[in-house]
Parts: C-alpha cells; sequence; structure tokens
C-alpha cells in the first residue's frame, strides 16, 4: 500500500502523469504501421498486389497528414534535421537520381516510392516516440504477428486440414509445388511452418528480433513479465519451428554480441575493455575462418547444402554477371525487383516462382546502384554498428555523475544490428521494408537521443511508469 508524510512543510502528493488519449491512439497507429511493415508479405497475400500497395500508400498518407502539422508546430520536439541519418539519406536520393540511367525504369519508380514511403515512416516514429515507446511499439507488433500466425497455423491444420494458397485462392486439381502455398498446415505433422507472414525464413526471423525485444524487455522490469516470457517461449518454438539456418546463424551471433556487451560494460578500467577487444576480435575471425573451412558439414547439420540452397550458382552467379555491365553507378534501382517487369520476370525462377531478390544484401545493391550503392549502403550499416555497440557499452553520462546504472534497452539496437547484418549475407531484407525500416529508425534515433530517458518527453514517461509500478 502506498504512503505519504502528513508532515506540514512536505508537499502533498500527486497522482502520476498519464498519457492522453491523442498519444495513446498515436502510439496504436504506429504499432499498425510496424505490423504492416514487419508482416508485408502477410498484407500481400491477403489483399493482392492492388491491395498491399494502397494499404501501403494510405499508411504514407496518414503519417504525413499526422507528422507534417506536429513538426510544423514543433512538437513533441524540434525535428532534428542535422541528427538525421545522412548515408542513408543519400542512398535514398541515389536510388531515385537512378532512374535516368535505369534498365528497368518502372520497377525504379515504384519501388523507390516503397523506399520512400518506409523511409517517412521511419523518420516519423522517431520524431514521436521515446526509446521506451519505441522499444514497446515494436514488441506490441511482434506479439500482434507472433499471435496471429498461431492462429492461421491452427486455423489451417483444424479446420481447413490442407494449405492454402495466397488470397485463398481455390487449389487446383493435381500436384503443385509447395513453395506456392500462403500456409501448409505443417503445425502437427513436423514439417517448418511458415505463420501468417508465408515464409519460414521470415518468420524465423521475426521471431528472433521478436524474442530479443521481450528479454530486452523482461531485463527492463516491465509490467506483466509472466505474459513476456510467455510470448519469449512463442517466439523461440516458432524460430525452432521455421527450421531457418540463417536464423541460427543470426542468433548466435546476437548471443555473442550480448556476451560481449554485458562483459564490457563490466569491464572496470579502458585497459580491460582492451584485452577484451583483442581476445573477442582475434576469437571471432578464427571462428569465422573454421566455419568457413568446416562450411560443408556444418551446413549439411542443418539440413543445407554448401551452396546455400543454390544461392551461389544459380542465383549469385547471374547477379554478377549483371553487375560487371554497369559497375559504378549500377543498372538502377529495384528493391526488391518487380516480378511482373521484363527485366526481371522469368530471368532467374526458384520451384517455378521468379526471384525478387538476390539473397545476399551486397551483391543487390552492387548489382542495382554500383560501386556507389555499396559504399554508401557500407557507411549507413557502419554508422549504425558504431554507434549503437558504444550506446550498449558506454555508462550513460551527461554530467559529473559517473555511477549512473545501465539501462538494458540500449542492448537492442546493436542485437538488431548484428542481426540484419548476418542476415544480409544469405538475404536481402535489410534493403529493404522492415530491414530498411530499422537502419534508419535505429541511426536517426540513436543520433537524435543519445541517452535513454535524457529530455522532457523520456523524464515523462520514465516517472509515469516508476509510479505505475509503487506497491
Amino acid at each position: 500500500m502506498a504512503q505519504y508524510t502528513k508532515h506540514p512543510v512536505a508537499a502533498p502528493p500527486t497522482a502520476p502523469e498519464r498519457e492522453s488519449t491523442g498519444h495513446l491512439l498515436l502510439r496504436g497507429y504506429i504499432i499498425l504501421v510496424l505490423f504492416a511493415v514487419f508482416a508485408h508479405s502477410a498484407v500481400y497475400n491477403l489483399l493482392g498486389e492492388i491491395g498491399a500497395a494502397i494499404a501501403l500508400a494510405a499508411f504514407l498518407v496518414a503519417t504525413l497528414a499526422i507528422g507534417v502539422p506536429m513538426i510544423a508546430r514543433g512538437r513533441p520536439h524540434a525535428f532534428a534535421w542535422r541528427r538525421l541519418p545522412w548515408a542513408a539519406t543519400a542512398y535514398t536520393v541515389l536510388a531515385l537520381v537512378s532512374v535516368a540511367w535505369s534498365q528497368w525504369r518502372g520497377a525504379t519508380l515504384i519501388t523507390w516510392v516503397l523506399l520512400a514511403g518506409v523511409t517517412v515512416n521511419a523518420l516519423f516514429i522517431v520524431h514521436v516516440l521515446t526509446w521506451h515507446e519505441i522499444v514497446r511499439a515494436l514488441a506490441s507488433a511482434f506479439k500482434w504477428i507472433l499471435g496471429l500466425s498461431l492462429a492461421v497455423e491452427l486455423w489451417v491444420a483444424l479446420v481447413v486440414h490442407g494449405p492454402i494458397l495466397p488470397n485463398f485462392f481455390v487449389r487446383p486439381e493435381g500436384e503443385i509445388d509447395a513453395h506456392w502455398y500462403w500456409v501448409r498446415g505443417n503445425l502437427f505433422d513436423g514439417g517448418r511452418i511458415q505463420g501468417i507472414v508465408g515464409n519460414s525464413n521470415l518468420l524465423a526471423i521475426i521471431s528472433l528480433l521478436a524474442l530479443l525485444t521481450f528479454g530486452i524487455l523482461f531485463a527492463a522490469r516491465a509490467r506483466w513479465r509472466t505474459t513476456l516470457a510467455l510470448w519469449a517461449l512463442l517466439a523461440a518454438y516458432f524460430i525452432l519451428r521455421a527450421g531457418s539456418a540463417t536464423a541460427y546463424a543470426c542468433a548466435a551471433a546476437a548471443g555473442l554480441v550480448l556476451i560481449v556487451a554485458l562483459l564490457m560494460r563490466r569491464a572496470p578500467t579502458p585497459g580491460a575493455r582492451t584485452r577484451l577487444y583483442v581476445i573477442f576480435l582475434g576469437g571471432g575471425a578464427v571462428v569465422a575462418g573454421l566455419v568457413w573451412l568446416l562450411r560443408e558439414p556444418l551446413f549439411a547439420l542443418v539440413g543445407r547444402s554448401a551452396d546455400l540452397t543454390g544461392r551461389s550458382d544459380k542465383i549469385w552467379e547471374k547477379v554478377l554477371e549483371r553487375a560487371a555491365e554497369h559497375p559504378v553507378f549500377g543498372n538502377g534501382f529495384s528493391s526488391p525487383w518487380v516480378p511482373f517487369d521484363p527485366a526481371f520476370e522469368g530471368w532467374i525462377t526458384d520451384h517455378g516462382i521468379t526471384v525478387f531478390h538476390a539473397h545476399n544484401m551486397w551483391l543487390d545493391v552492387l548489382m542495382q546502384l554500383g560501386v556507389l550503392g555499396v559504399a554508401l549502403m557500407a557507411l549507413a550499416y557502419l554508422g549504425l554498428l558504431w554507434r549503437s555497440w558504444f550506446f550498449a557499452v558506454d555508462r550513460p553520462r551527461w554530467d559529473l555523475d559517473a555511477d549512473r546504472s545501465y539501462s538494458p534497452l540500449t542492448l537492442l539496437p546493436s542485437l538488431f544490428t548484428i542481426v540484419l547484418l548476418v542476415q544480409g549475407l544469405t538475404e536481402s531484407t535489410p534493403i529493404m521494408l522492415w530491414g530498411w525500416m530499422l537502419l534508419v529508425l535505429l541511426s536517426f534515433k540513436i543520433k537524435a537521443v543519445p541517452l535513454v530517458g535524457v529530455g522532457e518527453r523520456e523524464r515523462v514517461i520514465e516517472r509515469g511508469e516508476r509510479s505505475r509500478r509503487v506497491p
């Protein structure tokens, strides 16, 4: 029971500050945006090409309608123009300019609008939400994706008793390739599951990001920790059932980064940190070398071939051939590849389906925007990696007090960054849709608010959270 003094000099107790209804609605809208971006394939499979395009356009218009007046009024704070992620911004500009020499101008314009829409929404989220609110919004979006994935898998397995196609098309007579299905109904038969996103690899990576987010919130002593633990168990179950080798590699890399970051936090002196850097960088180089030398038995252990399921000989060779045609400025932006454009339709196929990205972010950028694009993308990710690492391991300090406690929330950007970088070796997701959103969002937020809990809006939220935890 809460107690307070009745001393006549003491100020009377005041109720904790509460969020306004408008801000709660704003947070709800942002959760919807995050869900639509992370589960874009679900929106695509549900509404089709035109419906998915209309949905994303509607979100862009709504974000501009909400965000422009807020920036004009200077609320909740003046927009940090000087803190923009300039490397990512330059990449976005280069992608638009590439229409001048693009070999597929229609695809360039279509996908650039998608890139710009995701960028605008990421900048908007940074402007209106604090660090705590961003993490909570991500957690809510992940919960919706995981919950709906479980629901649709149960529905297909128990009610439909068979796989379903995108847009709920009626299955044709005879056998069709399993890769055409939205959900295959493997929940109870031991096969790989796809969830609402319709792709095992995508479900596994989203589940991994969700697991990291739930773990950080649990460590930050968020409310409803038992519920968080149950969501984390569901995310871990999906990672195992999705059976994605890429997700396993990302999880191992994130676990290693987490261990190193926690040890860095405990290092008492700069010299101790230097020794840790030497040990882990040297050890990491040795492990990477061993993984490369033992790649065939390791890939066989997780049920994959040494050529990464045909990536090296079926996809990467063709991408490199096309990249060599215009090595400096590339052939023109298109992320993802537009499957109905003549330049991509039937160019590279897998199980009868036109492939829509290079399955390697760096090769994809090289083909589209050449060496210049690769340089800008490398600068963007290197800047995020550098800032997120010191955001995680440096003690928060803005005055003479050097003993403030670390916040678990500061670990999340570096964990997300390493997941994106490892995933980028076999997928192109880190340069489009939610991967691009995380790059822009995290880069901008760390530059604009480099300390969790600092700033008027941050302190208001922290006071409210502490007040609600008082017994």
